[in-house]
Formats: structure tokens, sequence, C-alpha cells
């Protein structure tokens, strides 16, 4: 495998400092344990913020920078404002929020995101200063997702991994945030997004689509001339490690003491890091609800509540732990005897093996947030549970429900709904407990850690070579001058030219698109030139190419490259006759997508459909100017959620959403050309929006790609207009 470097806010890494003595001690838990050996074998570097050093003297900051190397550690060190900023800040009072879908926790006036910004861009600063040629570089979670861009512009090259451990909201959610173009791009300079669940992937999807009117297909995005690939990874726990630990002699004793302790009471746990997103306050509803309508058990439970304190200095968070303390003092004030209390809360860390001994005495393991990218608590739970008992109570708004179908599921928000969830799971009779317990075991066994880092990091290294793309002006008279004097030496000369945007500029109603007779003049006059083939390839029907272009000596392709005419040179006549497909395709798919697409036309005034025989277009270049693109971007999220298993692709071009059958694309003309062409012929090729990049990437290696127009392209050379192309090719007649 290429060397890994893996980036995220936090090094997994612990520094403390003793008298004069620092010690860094490697972290545990699921990314660290998950990429760790990834990490090591391909010798790849960490780079992260290791924590607060701002105690640590000169020598202690040296010898801390010399353990991080040791252990292929490369810290960046933020400042006390920084920290405050861009972590507490704009990462944890406003992403963290928003993401988990949670509005009204996010404070009025935010201003911390130039701070974000800038942190981000100094994590691309020092990614890029240590990257190699061949790197694989792996970005992780909300706090960097400016980080992609910004290395896609220094790095345009590098193969960049982009992981969201937390939820993606949807689009009526997300677009709150006054930023949201930023955040899109910034992710989307990754050649791959993963995501936990696929419906986390459909709302980054939608959100681009809508926000940046990008082009969607299945599980790409197609964006700024590339395509980034967007996959589902749930992220896992290591379970043998977590079995051996729950068999460890010290966790049984601790858990046979824990079940002293409980005097016969059946025990319910909930373990959390104290976050509002985690449900506790509602868990502690629906204990309460329990004891109210279920008096018997009054005295035969106990609730063990670990709240693992986390971001104390983010008011919000501090505001919460007060709030969760008042709610657990009022149920065991109204519930509680001199015997027994309800609810036994726990705030601080415990071990690990603290942990395992009450994941072992637990009857009920309760899951409960009110959304979460995974929780990894309840894979937890489930490996822990080697003698194969325990009842899971899990949210349907975890990532981890999609995974764990055997668990008891709950909506937190229904607190009469979780008492009954919990009283089920209390009465459950055994062999039920013990046939649910197999099958989750069995499920987080073969879907570990190492086989999510596994999944993406093969994904992501076996990816074709990110196209290089820019959005500069016009190449320079010299470069021109370069290009026209190489094509005119080539002894064979093949021209892949587009129609329109390219031979013709773009006209409000297509069938006003008739080439001028000076353009088939010239058209002619090239296939005339010695050794010069002309190919004229366009996403128009081929009726309309053979009206217009049929009497000319040159190729034509239709509909992209799914029908095609050779010159009748080649073929002893033109006409309709002389059209033949690349392959035979069903298009039946079109029965189910015209009636959506005749809806959107009588909905948007100015649009119009164009029906083709493997695609169907809906054009909306007359439509209102604000009107026509907002309902060409809700066209295309609904085409991609019906068309999810056909085989077609969603494509936005100029003014024209377009479905056509997957893989019926431009790059089939030039395998169909150069199987034909000498051997030495030169490839010039000229167009203007996406589907021309397909032929772009299908050129042979020193073929000559020219974008006409301003938007990004994989093509060397540009030309601002249709003008530019024609001075190109009237210049090859000289």
């Amino acid at each position: 495998m290429s060397r890994l470097i893996l980036v995220s806010n936090r090094l997994p890494v612990t520094v403390k400092q003793e008298g004069k003595r620092v010690h860094v001690t490697p972290s545990t838990g699921g990314l660290a344990t998950g990429l760790r050996g990834p990490h090591q074998r391909s010798g790849g570097l960490w780079i992260g913020w290791p924590g607060d050093t701002s105690r640590l003297s000169p020598d202690g900051l040296a010898q801390m920078e010399r353990e991080l190397s040791d252990l292929h550690c490369v810290p960046i060190q933020l400042s006390a404002s920084e920290v405050a900023r861009y972590y507490e800040g704009f990462s944890n009072e406003v992403l963290w929020p928003l993401f988990h879908f949670l509005l009204d926790r996010i404070p009025s006036g935010a201003r911390d995101w130039e701070s974000y910004r800038k942190v981000n861009e100094r994590f691309a600063d020092l990614v890029a200063s240590h990257y190699q040629e061949g790197d694989l570089v792996w970005v992780h979670d909300y706090q960097l997702t400016l980080v992609p861009g910004f290395l896609r512009r220094r790095l345009p090259r590098a193969k960049i991994g982009f992981f969201l451990h937390i939820p993606f909201p949807p689009t009526d959610v997300f677009r709150v945030l006054p930023w949201r173009e930023q955040v899109l791009e910034g992710m989307l300079g990754a050649d791959l997004v993963g995501f936990h669940t696929y419906g986390f992937l459909r709302h980054f999807a939608k959100s681009v689509v809508r926000t940046l009117g990008s082009g969607f297909d299945i599980d790409r995005i197609h964006h700024r001339g590339r395509s980034v690939s967007l996959g589902v990874f749930p992220i896992s726990i290591d379970y043998q490690a977590y079995q051996a630990l729950a068999r460890e002699p010290e966790v049984e004793a601790q858990a046979e003491q824990l079940r002293a302790q409980s005097s016969g009471q059946r025990v319910l746990l909930g373990i959390d890091r104290l976050d509002y997103t985690k449900g506790i306050g509602r868990r502690l509803l629906a204990i309460e609800r329990l004891l109210e309508r279920e008096p018997h058990l009054r005295g035969k439970v106990r609730f063990i509540q670990v709240a693992v304190p986390s971001r104390d200095k983010v008011e919000a968070y501090a505001r919460f732990r007060r709030e969760i303390e008042e709610l657990v003092g009022r149920i065991n004030g109204a519930y509680g005897t001199p015997s027994w209390v309800p609810i036994h809360y726990m705030y601080r860390a415990c071990s690990e093996r603290t942990v395992a001994a009450l994941y072992r005495v637990a009857d009920v393991m309760l899951v409960t947030p009110l959304r979460d990218g995974m929780n990894l608590v309840a894979k937890e739970f489930v490996a822990a549970r080697v003698d194969g008992d325990g009842v899971l109570v899990l949210s349907e708004f975890a990532g981890a429900f999609a995974e764990l179908g055997e668990a008891l599921s709950v909506n937190p928000n229904d607190i009469d709904g979780m008492a009954s969830a919990i009283k089920q799971a209390l009465s459950m009779p055994e062999d039920e407990r013990r046939t649910r317990m197999a099958a989750l075991r069995a499920r987080v066994e073969r879907h570990d850690v190492h086989r999510w880092a596994g999944s993406f990091l093969s994904t992501l290294d076996e990816m074709p070579e990110t196209p290089v793309v820019t959005d500069d002006g016009p190449s320079s008279r010299a470069d021109i001058e370069r290009l026209i004097e190489r094509c005119r030496a080539a002894r064979s000369l093949v021209l892949l030219l587009d129609y329109d945007g390219t031979l013709r500029p773009i006209v409000a109603t297509p069938e006003l698109a008739v080439p001028p007779k000076e353009l088939k003049a010239l058209l002619a006059a090239l296939a005339a030139r010695r050794g010069t083939e002309v190919h004229v390839v366009s996403g128009r029907t081929r009726e309309s190419l053979e009206g217009w272009l049929g009497s000319l000596p040159i190729a034509l392709y239709a509909e992209h490259g799914a029908w095609y005419r050779d010159a009748p040179s080649s073929n002893g006549g033109g006409g309709d006759a002389g059209w033949r497909m690349f392959r035979e395709v069903r298009a039946d798919w079109k029965d189910k997508l015209r009636p959506i697409l005749e809806d959107f036309t009588d909905r948007t005034p100015g649009s119009r459909l164009e029906e083709k025989s493997v695609a169907i277009a809906w054009h909306y270049r007359m439509a209102d100017a604000e009107f026509g693109p907002r309902q060409a971007k809700e066209l295309a999220v609904h085409l991609a959620d019906i068309l999810s298993n056909a085989p077609v692709e969603v494509l936005q071009g100029d003014k024209v959403v377009e479905v056509r059958h997957q893989g019926m694309n431009k790059g089939l003309v030039v395998k169909h050309v150069l199987a034909r062409a000498p051997a030495d012929a030169t490839v010039l090729a000229m167009g203007d929006d996406r589907t021309d990049e397909d032929l772009f990437a299908a050129l042979p290696p020193g073929g000559i790609a020219v974008h006409v127009g301003a938007a990004l392209s994989r093509a060397r050379y540009r030309v601002a207009e249709p003008a530019g192309a024609h001075a190109i090719l009237r210049a090859l007649l000289e």
C-alpha cells in the first residue's frame, strides 16, 4: 500500500508532564485502533493537535516532539485563541449542533468562521509540506472540512480521502449555515468522501446538488470537471481486542463485585459523553415514566448512567450538565428510599476495564441518542457480552441502527415508547435474548474496525489518478501557436469536435442552432485537408445532425456517442441508413421517467423536453433565470432518488438536465476512432461542458484537449468562446 498521511483534529496520543519528564502515550479507541495498523505498516505520518502544551517548557516541547516523531506523528500547535474559536467555537458550537439537526443549539451571531478557515488552511499547509509523490491522504471529521479543498489546490494530483464521523444533515437544515458553499467545496476537494450510512450520503449529495448545482450520479458528484466518489463505510470496533478485554480476570472480578452490590436488582446501563445529542435527558425521563407506570419495579431495577465530561469549556455543555444533574436529583428524590435509589449517576471517565465490567453486568444497555453518526458504545457492549446474554435498546437515529437490527429499536423522542421498550427488554425470555445477541455478535465480529479502515483505504488507493482541472483564463497566444504548429506538422490529424458551445454558440432555443454556411465550409475544408479526419461529437439527435451536417464528408456522433455515422467517403454514403449504435440498450426506464419530466415542464414556464433514443433531456434555457435553475436542482435530486437502481446517469449541463443510459458517453467515440486511425495520428479534441470531459479523459497519451469557455476542465488548453475554436481550426488550413 502507498504511504498514508492521516489528518485529524487530535493526534492519537495523550501528553503528560511529570516533573521534568514528558510522557507521550498512544490513545485507545475506535479511530486510533483502526488506523494504527495501516499507519505503521505504510510508514506514514499522522498530523494533528497534541492537546494543550502551553505549560510545557522549551525542553519539554522538544522532548514531546522527539517522542511524537518516534510514533510518526507530526504536531500542529494551536494557540489558546485558536482552540477557543476554531475548536470550541465554530466546530463545536456551530457545526456540531447543525450536523446533528439541532438548530436551537446554535448560538446567535456565531463569529468564528475566519478562525476555522485559517486553522484548516494551516493543517493543509502542514500536510503539503510533508507530502511525497504517491502518498494517500486521509482527512477526518467535521473540524477539518476545508482541508481537502485547500490540499487539492496545493496537490492537484494527490489521492485525498475525507471521512465524516458524525451525521450530515438534510438540505433544509444544512442551508442554514451561511458558509455552506465553502464547506461543501472543501469536502469536494477529496477524491472519496465517506459516511457511516447511506442516509447521510444522500443528505450530502442533495445539499451539493441544490447548493452548488453539481451533477449527482448514484455514488458520484460531478463537480468542476472532477468526479468525486461517495461511499458508505460504517466504522466499528476492534472486536477481538474488546472480547479479550471482557474476559480478563480483573474485569471478571470487577463484574462480580458490581453484581453483588446490585443485590439482585436488574441493571440498566447508559454510557455516554455528556453531550446533548446523546439523549441522556429523555432516557432519564423514560426511566421515570417506567417507575411511574410499573410500581412493582421500584427497588428491583438500578439505572447506572456514566456521563463522561466533554467540552466543559463550552457554555452549552456546562448548562446541559446542570440540567442533567437537576433531573437526576428530582427523580431520585421522588422515587428513592433509604435503601435504594433508582439512578446511580457518575460524572467522570472510567477506565476501559471498568467500562467492560459494566457492560458484562448490565441486563439492558440503553443507547438512545437523538442523533449519532455511529455510536460505538452499542458495538462495545455487544463485543463485551462473551456470555451471550443481555439486551441492547438502540435509538433508530444512531448510525449503528442500520447494522444492529436485532436490538430493540426506540424513538428517543417518544418517552412512553422508550419506557415500554425497557419493560420489554427486562421481561424478554432468555432464549430470545441469546438469539438476538448471537446475531449481533456475529455481525460486529465480521465488520470490525480493521475491515472499515481497509475498505476505505483500498477504495481510495484503487481510484484512478485525479485529473488536473483549472479555472484559468484562455491559454496564451504562444501556447495556442505551439498547439497549431504541432497539429500542422502531424502526418495524420484527427479532429474530435463538440457542436453546441464549441462550434456553435449556445442559443436560447436549440432548434435555432443551425450551422451557418461559413461553419459548414470550414468543416468541409478541414475534411479535405490532407491526412485530416473530422468527427463531430454531439449530444444532439441523429436526425438533427444528419439534417444539418449530413451532406459533409465528416463522421457524426449523436446523443453523446450512442449513435454514429462514419464519413460518407468511408461507408459509401450518408443518410439515416448509415447510422448505427455502439451497442444495443434498453430504454424502458424512460416510461417511468417521462411523466415526472412532463410535470416539471408544466410547472416551469419556458422549459421543454427533448427525447432521444437512449436519453431524455429537460431544457430550461428559456425559463426564468432564478426559477429555472432552482427547478433543475430539485429535478436532479428527485431523479437521483427514483433512478438509483436504474442503469442511467443524471447529468446537469448548460441549462439542461439529461438522463442517459449509463456508459453511453463521448469516451466511446475515442476508442472507435483510434481503432481506425493511423498509429501515429495526432488527436485534437474540443469541447465546452461536462460531457466533453469524458471525451478528454479517453484521449490517448499525447492527445490535445481544448476547453471552450470558463468552466473548470482537465483540458490543458483554453479559449474563451467558439470564435477562438474557429480561429484554431482556420489556422490549420493556412
